[in-house]
């Protein structure tokens, strides 16, 4: 483990052995060598993902894009002072105008986060956090990089690479995925100087079902194999609730 991850608070297991499998063993970083420079979702869910970031990410703040691609989804017209890019594919994060720096790890080989404590006012995961098997240590150390009452934001949809994404995301539906990252977060119990319980604040779900059109989607995407629109939005956010 890199020494950037010295000061990551102890969390508890979530998932069993059995929860972290995958159907493709291999490593993630053979799955992703080639880019995919494409939309894993539709516009209707990237334009209420950059509606929360706007709401939710302080304008002139520091941001870690964690399994981040080409597109970031943070609102254009925003100024940040930095948006740190941390993926699997590098031409992937070099195409990304977003981005003011890139660093490209597999996190399940390294489940740590290579960055100065303190260091963010927000961590955002886009339609990626399926893919973690040590979702906890992870998002112990999510807690680490954030500045006190620094925001992570966690969103998904239903698609996913069924080969890739871990057993206990793909035995779960929406809500239950919801579920699932919640637990993450609270999985991370860090103690204060006086022994006070510190930690994120309780997750707040956020769901916005797809519409009709999302419906009909669902049903051509698996029973006919045609590929549309209308993905569900799902997000997770959580606060670090930093009591000194």
């Amino acid at each position: 483990m890199s020494a950037a991850s010295t000061g990551t608070p102890p969390v508890q297991p979530v998932l069993s052995e059995s929860d972290r499998r995958k159907y493709d063993t291999a490593p993630d970083a053979y799955w992703y060598n080639t880019p995919r420079l494409v939309f894993h979702v539709d516009s209707s869910f990237t334009s209420k993902l950059t509606d929360l970031y706007r709401e939710r990410i302080p304008a002139g703040g520091t941001v870690l894009d964690m399994m981040s691609s080409w597109v970031s989804h943070l609102p254009s017209d925003v100024r940040y002072a930095q948006v740190d890019g941390h993926g699997l594919n590098r031409e992937e994060l070099q195409r990304n105008p977003q981005l003011t720096d890139i660093r490209v790890q597999d996190l399940n080989a390294d489940p740590y986060l290579p960055f100065d404590s303190e260091q963010y006012d927000a961590v955002v995961c886009a339609v990626s956090v399926q893919y973690l098997q040590q979702p906890e240590r992870i998002f112990g150390d999510v807690y680490r990089v954030l500045k006190p009452g620094g925001v992570a934001i966690f969103s998904f949809s239903n698609r996913m690479f069924g080969n890739k994404a871990i057993t206990a995301w793909i035995d779960r539906d929406d809500a239950g995925r919801a579920a699932l990252v919640s637990s993450y977060f609270r999985s991370v119990q860090p103690v204060g100087e006086a022994g006070s319980p510190q930690g994120f604040t309780e997750p707040e779900v956020i769901m916005k079902d797809a519409s009709i059109a999302g419906i009909f989607a669902s049903f051509a995407r698996e029973v006919v194999g045609l590929n549309v629109g209308g993905d569900p939005f799902i997000a997770v956010v959580a606060y670090k609730d930093y009591k000194p």
